[in-house]
């Protein structure tokens, strides 16, 4: 019997796409909606399943692959499953990455017969998770018949990689191995959105209009750069201008750190390299994939004051001018062939750059500092280094190192979910297993989703994790002190001996001295059959600067009282 002639099935279908789009692992945490669907995806030959603790670290782990291979999936069952995986969901939403979750859901013909289901609300009504996921993603579908799902999947499927965001996919459990058509070309589904032409003509003459005049142009890098995949015309541009080049914390690492025209990460008082200064200076700021939000200026205390041109992942906008359907890789390409050089800003920089910081290097028997742990971790980068910072110290300690030509930086700071980097890692790590995969992470975060380290065990990825251990929620401390900021210390390096049980070659180190840290790192550069978690054990107040200032501007906008209450 031909491949042709076997019955094929709406999980078929879904396998196909999936396959089709360049996704190679699909994240998965069975139940009993969804083991017919696991089924018919775990028979294609181009997905491997990848097992999870839970919903939660599934779906940052489909956040994570998303980062490395531009698309996920995250499968999970209904309710009981779903609602614990929106969290990664929401993440992805955020971070503009084209997460594809697919839930299991009850039998058709249960709503109609008024049946009470398990894995439910327990009122009969199924399609309050449907509801739920249309807030949080750019498409939600539900297949009721399965002659429908070819073209809700292709339709999901394609706003998601088009609007660089995640979509929603439920198949009831007595559809996913339903007969249904077979795809047509994938082209349908994948095909590039150009700009209209007349919208890009439009816009580009516009940019130069407001750069004509400005003496004083700088550009600002953000974070959607790299989901636009404008990295490269970013730097044409950059290049054909001469100015400066600051990015946002966010986006470290998209405009190369060896660059002559980089001045460092604009973060209002807590920026590197002077990057705060020239900014402020510049009378014209073109705005590339930025995110103005509460973190990234500082509680609102570092927005630009001057009128911006401020460049989309789909649009532009200029003070009294907005164009859409101008995609950014075309926009910026466009504009690095009718700029003018002007250096300007660069030859300012040169006046305020920063004398090269000279670390203090630690004595091996000295007891283990903040600072030199992140000297040690400077050390560990090369150009096949991936660098996760998880939300809290690791961000600062993070920002401020020098990324060699070719490391890369994940940081997730719009969504901003503790534990974030430990399953986002280990999914990263798995489309990039020839790359070393670092993390740094507090004990805290990592106390969320530590169960994913043992899918690190369970499939040899050489994740290197530096858990800086002082024993509490530091970044919630430095924003609004309390006793719930105090956690139950663990023993982490006996935790990952337990993950290893009889099978498992994970590594679980102490250092309390530097001399230990620099021991443990040699030990995890040399070994390549499962993680090694490094516990770093330093002063509960040893914490950066920039995290104690960041934290009280936080703070600060957090405690603003409502606009319209009246004072007594």
């Amino acid at each position: 019997m031909s491949a042709h002639d076997k019955k094929f099935t709406v999980g078929d279908y879904l396998a196909q796409r999936l396959a089709e789009i360049g996704i190679r692992h699909h994240f998965v945490v069975p139940g009993d909606y969804n083991l017919i669907l696991l089924d018919k995806l775990s028979a294609n030959p181009n997905l491997t399943e990848i097992g999870c603790a839970n919903e939660l670290n599934c779906s940052m782990a489909a956040e994570g692959y998303a980062r490395a291979n531009g698309a996920s999936v995250c499968v999970v069952t209904f309710s009981v499953g779903a609602l614990s995986a929106f969290n990664g969901t929401g993440s992805a939403y955020a971070e503009n990455l084209p997460l594809i979750l697919v839930s299991g859901s009850p039998n058709t013909n249960d709503a109609g017969q008024f049946h009470i289901l398990h894995h439910t609300l327990g009122n009969g009504d199924y399609t309050y998770q449907y509801e739920m996921a249309k807030k949080i993603t750019c498409c939600a579908v539900a297949v009721a018949r399965a002659e429908e799902a070819p073209r809700l999947i292709d339709r999901a499927i394609r706003h998601a990689l088009l609007a660089r965001k995640p979509c929603y996919i439920e198949i009831p459990t007595n559809l996913a191995g339903a007969s249904c058509v077979r795809p047509g070309p994938i082209s349908a589904v994948t095909d590039y959105v150009v700009s209209d032409p007349a919208a890009l003509e439009a816009a580009g003459n516009c940019a130069s209009e407001y750069l004509s005049g400005k003496l004083k142009p700088v550009i600002l890098v953000g974070p959607k750069l790299r989901r636009a995949g404008a990295e490269a015309e970013l730097l044409r541009l950059a290049e054909a201008m001469g100015c400066a080049v600051a990015v946002q914390p966010a986006a470290k690492g998209m405009f190369p750190e060896d660059h002559p025209q980089f001045v460092g990460i604009f973060w209002g008082q807590v920026s590197t390299g002077a990057a705060d200064t020239i900014v402020h200076w510049a009378d014209a700021l073109i705005c590339v994939g930025t995110v103005f939000n509460d973190y990234s200026t500082v509680g609102w205390t570092a927005v630009p004051d001057i009128p911006l041109m401020a460049a989309d992942m789909d649009h532009v906008t200029f003070p009294g001018a907005h164009f859409s359907r101008v995609r950014l890789p075309e926009f910026l390409g466009r504009l690095a062939e009718q700029v003018s050089f002007n250096d300007t800003t660069m030859v300012e920089y040169n006046r305020l750059r920063p004398d090269p910081l000279h670390l203090h290097v630690a004595a091996p028997e000295d007891a283990l500092t903040r600072k030199e742990i992140s000297r040690q971790v400077q050390e560990m980068l090369g150009p096949k280094t991936s660098l996760f910072v998880e939300t809290g110290d690791s961000w600062f300690n993070g920002i401020q190192l020098k990324l060699p030509q070719g490391a890369q930086f994940e940081i997730e700071m719009q969504w901003g979910h503790i534990g974030w980097s430990i399953p986002a890692s280990f999914g990263y790590a798995l489309h990039y297993p020839e790359r070393r995969t670092i993390v740094m992470v507090g004990d805290g975060s990592f106390q969320v989703t530590a169960q994913e380290v043992s899918q690190m065990v369970r499939f040899r990825i050489p994740i290197t994790i530096i858990l800086i251990n002082n024993r509490g929620y530091t970044i919630e401390v430095e924003i609004h002190d309390g006793s719930y900021n105090k956690i139950k210390n663990w023993d982490y390096a006996m935790l990952i001996r337990a993950f290893n049980s009889t099978d498992g070659d994970a590594k679980g180190l102490v250092a309390n001295t530097a001399g230990e840290l620099a021991e443990a790192i040699a030990v995890a550069a040399k070994h390549d059959g499962g993680p090694t978690l490094i516990e770093c054990t330093i002063d509960q107040d040893d914490c950066s600067r920039e995290l104690i200032t960041w934290g009280h501007y936080v703070a600060s906008a957090n405690a603003r009282p409502p606009r319209h209450q009246r004072e007594d």
